[in-house]
C-alpha cells in the first residue's frame, strides 16, 4: 500500500505526509468581474433557492429556480445587451426553468419574486434537476453533481 492520497484544504493547501505546500488559486472562468474568495467579501443571502417557485416581475412568467449564483456570472457583453434594466452585478442571480417554455432564463434577484401560486411548472428539464414537488417547491433527493 503506498501513502494516502493528497486532499486540499480550503485554505488552498494540499496536505499530505510530509507537510503541506501551497499552490495558487483557481483562475476565474470568463470575462466577467469575480467577486475576491468568500473570506474577502461581506455574503449576500440569496432570497430563493434551489426548487423554489418563483415570478418574473417584469415579464410575468413563472418559473423554478435549479441555480444560484452569489453575483452575476455571466459575460460583459451579454449584461450590456440583456440586462437593459442594469440590475446589480453583486447581488445574487439565479438560472430559472420558465413555465410552459422550453428555454432557461439568468435573472437578477430584483426582478424575481415569490410565486403564490404554488402551482407545479411544465418544462422539458424539469427531470433532470428534480424528483418530486411537495408543498410548493421541487425536491431533489439524488446528489447534485
Amino acid at each position: 500500500m503506498g501513502p494516502p492520497p493528497p486532499w486540499r484544504g480550503l485554505d488552498g493547501t494540499i496536505a499530505h505526509r510530509g507537510g503541506a505546500a501551497r499552490i495558487a488559486p483557481p483562475k476565474p472562468r470568463g470575462t466577467a468581474p469575480r467577486l475576491p474568495y468568500a473570506c474577502c467579501v461581506r455574503r449576500r443571502e440569496a432570497r430563493f433557492d434551489v426548487g423554489s417557485l418563483v415570478h418574473h416581475r417584469l415579464f410575468d412568467y413563472r418559473g423554478v429556480v435549479v441555480d444560484v449564483d452569489p453575483s452575476f456570472q455571466g459575460r460583459d457583453a451579454w449584461y450590456e445587451q440583456v440586462a437593459r434594466s442594469r440590475p446589480p452585478r453583486d447581488a445574487p442571480w439565479y438560472h430559472v426553468l420558465p413555465h410552459d417554455a422550453a428555454h432557461t432564463t439568468y435573472v437578477a434577484e430584483r426582478n424575481l419574486e415569490p410565486d403564490p401560486s404554488g402551482q407545479p411548472i411544465r418544462h422539458p428539464l424539469l427531470a433532470h434537476f428534480f424528483d418530486d414537488f411537495e408543498e410548493g417547491r421541487y425536491l431533489r433527493k439524488g446528489p447534485v453533481n
